[in-house]
């Protein structure tokens, strides 16, 4: 492993970097354990603490993870291609199937789901909504988990007065899902719009993700308009980074 020429960076990031490199190339297959610390640090020349902040640096991008008492292994989960645009389409919800299908031949299991009418809704929800003073929401919120692993948590917000006594009100909305049921309460989505950034987790985010402090996520929110414009749903998602690649292809 070569450790020529001068750089600005941080040993153990330059380490990281190597050891991403030796990842990326096969050298370590999903599910290998690597060399314990000290090797590694004999290897590269460096002291223990420097090898264990370079292979930290991996654990935060989900590419290795530790075991007590056994070392550190190569992950072996396979991220999750989210397809934003055929997804959304009403060809998939419209058909009754959940757009989760469009993504990846893996479904993700709900494994905590609450639902909660005639809430008052933070203010920059009521804004998009259009909302008069005093009028509420539902909140559908949700943990997935793929694999036994959590991927993402996502609270759906809805106009109360638009979702009374429908289905979305339930925990099981039925066949395609939330989208399918705002058609039949005549208000489908005609059009959506997505705001994406990237963040470090809240400790309550990383908790129920079950992720290290020091690993960003995805924040991703989802506005859904009616044909007239109107704003029906706002789905904020959290997601874990080292699980998801966003993937958005259209014609030109």
């Amino acid at each position: 492993m070569s450790r020529e020429g001068q750089t600005s960076q941080p040993k153990y990031l330059r380490i990281a970097a190597e050891l991403r490199g030796a990842l990326d190339r096969g050298d370590y297959q999903p599910g290998d354990r690597l060399p314990g610390e000290n090797t590694l640090a004999a290897d590269f020349g460096v002291a223990p603490l420097t090898m264990r902040q370079a292979l930290g640096v991996l654990r935060s991008e989900g590419l290795v993870g530790s075991r007590k008492g056994s070392g550190w292994f190569v992950e072996s989960f396979r991220p999750i291609r989210r397809r934003g645009i055929p997804r959304l389409a009403r060809g998939q919800w419209g058909s009754g199937k959940t757009i989760w299908s469009a993504d990846d031949r893996r479904a993700p299991d709900v494994d905590q789901i609450t639902v909660q009418e005639d809430t008052l809704p933070p203010e920059h929800i009521s804004d998009v909504f259009e909302l008069a003073p005093g009028e509420t929401v539902c909140v559908r919120s949700r943990r997935y988990v793929m694999e036994g692993r959590p991927v993402m948590v996502a609270e759906s917000y809805l106009p109360q007065s638009l979702v009374a006594g429908s289905p979305i009100t339930q925990a099981d909305t039925g066949p395609g899902g939330i989208y399918a049921r705002l058609a039949d309460l005549g208000h489908a989505p005609a059009r959506f719009r997505e705001e994406i950034r990237v963040r470090m987790p809240s400790a309550e985010e990383a908790a129920r993700l079950a992720i290290p402090a020091d690993r960003s996520v995805i924040k991703l929110a989802r506005t859904a308009f009616d044909s007239e414009g109107r704003a029906v749903e706002i789905n904020e998602m959290t997601m874990d980074s080292a699980t998801y690649v966003l993937d958005y292809e259209f014609d030109a």
